[in-house]
């Protein structure tokens, strides 16, 4: 069985046992072991039957723990240069995420 959600604007695929990084859920003293409704359910298969919502399925919600509450991401470095010129800039990233193990999918 297999799920896609839709989490700050963007959709995931996941099926029972995953674990995905969501951005950062910051719910005041969020930590681990803690469950997570998600909602905005566009698709439920079961392997035979597919419900896809118009735009979501009625009734159907997906169940997740917290695994980690704050992860961070690879460093991102946007770097401008112009040669001859003794120009250059350096700036870095690390996007925050939440890691959540899907442990239901009802539908």
């Amino acid at each position: 069985m297999y799920a896609i959600i839709e989490e700050s604007g963007k959709q995931f695929k996941v099926n029972e046992g995953d674990v995905l990084r969501i951005d950062l859920v910051d719910s005041g003293g969020l930590t681990e072991r803690k469950a997570l409704e998600f909602t905005r359910v566009l698709l439920v298969s079961d392997g035979a039957k597919v419900t896809v919502g118009t735009p979501l399925v009625e009734g159907a919600k997906v169940v997740g723990e917290v695994v980690r509450p704050e992860v961070k991401g690879r460093k991102v470095r946007a770097f401008k240069y112009k040669r001859r010129k003794g120009y250059h800039r350096d700036r870095g990233h690390r996007q925050r995420y939440t890691e959540v193990r899907i442990t239901g999918i009802v539908a």
